[in-house]
């Protein structure tokens, strides 16, 4: 009898394939004829791999359709925050994503999901640009306001280590609506506070002159800047579709394992954002974001060097302190940038850094599925490992930006 000892992966699709064995002219392998066999684990494997494969266009649209819509209306949102201030901004945040998190709960259809998801990405924009932009206005001193923006980077960390987990048990114990609907009483209760703590009569327009949204775009030390900050969010989000169909293919990874394997990732960017503010601020933020892009390439390239799960566990932990160190050296470089060669006004600049960030998750996803189809995944890991690599020396001209004298000269000062 053919053994048919290992059993298919669960929930695998192709888990009820019965094949006929070939018969030839002997006797004993005549009864063979009629037998059948269920294929090995190696084989489903890449048959889930070549599915996923074809979906990895869909998903990766419907994850991209959040990061291209929050390009869109960050333009919008910070001239919303020039008539307006920073504050009210915040609660249009709120109000726009508290629907969005209950049309995820009861979505049924691809075209529902996409509307949340991009519902989500306008109530996103208004809440991360105008959120920044507090923090930058509020703190003036570079040493504080890197402290802050760490805070505020470590607590996006905190979602991220918290939200893929809490997710899938309450997906698989409870319910496809359970985790939406979680969230939803937090985002209440986060509305509460924002509307106490953020209260009409202290939002105002601004009263100092806001520089051009496009003379922001024109400043190359703000565009490089931008641009590190796209190319080490783009390694991440090349990854997170195409990761998991490779483990799928090449390492037969189960998929309890598929689920937690940018674990480490938040957990270090966690460590890093919390840790490396004061750090970034001593030795100089483009040197920390030069060295963050360059550990981005190294981690990179070491990932199809992996066999097995625990083979990824060190290049994807180093995936988290790279972004780490190019956020919290970045982020508040934008406002400092803003500051030196500008106006404070920090609404615009921190849309270009929003557009920046999601500029790497709207390409990376779309583009990454297609790229690992075509060329495999190591190819890919190799294209974006010597994009950031080559980039990184680019940052030794954010050492010492020049500025406006006048500006210049107030800044000595503080």
């Amino acid at each position: 009898m053919p053994n048919t000892s290992t059993p298919p992966a669960p929930g695998s699709s192709f888990s009820s394939f019965l094949l006929n064995n070939e018969s030839s002219g002997s006797p004993n392998e005549l009864e063979d004829t009629n037998r059948t066999y269920v294929p090995n684990k190696e084989t489903i494997c890449k048959n889930n791999t070549s599915v996923l494969q074809e979906e990895n266009i869909t998903v990766g649209l419907l994850l991209a359709s959040k990061a291209i819509v929050q390009i869109l209306f960050n333009p919008i949102v910070s001239l919303i925050t020039y008539r307006l201030g920073y504050e009210l901004p915040m609660i249009f945040g709120f109000i726009i994503t508290l629907p969005s998190i209950l049309l995820f709960a009861f979505a049924s259809s691809y075209s529902l999901l996409f509307v949340a998801r991009s519902l989500q990405g306008i109530g996103t924009s208004f809440t991360s640009v105008s959120g920044m932009a507090i923090l930058a206005n509020k703190y003036t001193d570079d040493k504080e306001r890197g402290e802050a923006m760490g805070i505020a980077l470590g607590g996006v960390a905190l979602g991220l280590v918290a939200g893929p987990p809490f997710g899938s048990a309450m997906y698989a114990f409870v319910g496809k609506a359970s985790p939406f609907l979680i969230l939803a009483a937090l985002t209440l209760l986060d509305g509460a506070l924002r509307l106490l703590i953020l209260t009409p009569s202290k939002t105002a327009p601004l009263t100092i002159a806001a520089p051009a949204f496009c003379a922001l775009l024109k400043d190359p030390y703000i565009v490089l800047a931008a641009g590190s900050i796209c190319l080490t969010n783009m390694v991440i989000a090349m990854a997170e579709p195409t990761l998991p169909v490779w483990m799928l293919g090449t390492m037969c990874t189960p998929d309890w394992l598929l689920g937690i394997v940018f674990f480490p990732a938040s957990i270090s960017y966690l460590v890093c954002t919390n840790l490396l503010p004061r750090l970034s601020q001593k030795i100089g933020r483009w040197l920390c974001s030069l060295l963050g892009m360059v550990l981005a390439g190294i981690s990179f390239l070491c990932v199809p060097l992996a066999v097995n799960f625990y083979g990824l566990i060190t290049p994807i932990a180093a995936f988290g302190i790279s972004i780490g160190m190019v956020d919290v050296s970045m982020v508040p470089l934008m406002a400092y940038l803003v500051d030196l060669r500008h106006s404070s006004v920090y609404g615009g600049v921190y849309a270009i850094s929003d557009i920046a960030l999601n500029l790497g998750f709207a390409v990376g996803p779309c583009v990454a599925g297609i790229t690992a189809k075509a060329i495999g995944l190591p190819w890919l890991m190799v294209i974006i490992a010597v994009l950031n690599i080559m980039y990184s020396p680019l940052c030794i001209l954010l050492r010492n930006p020049p500025g406006k004298s006048e500006k210049m000269a107030i800044l000595n000062k503080e």
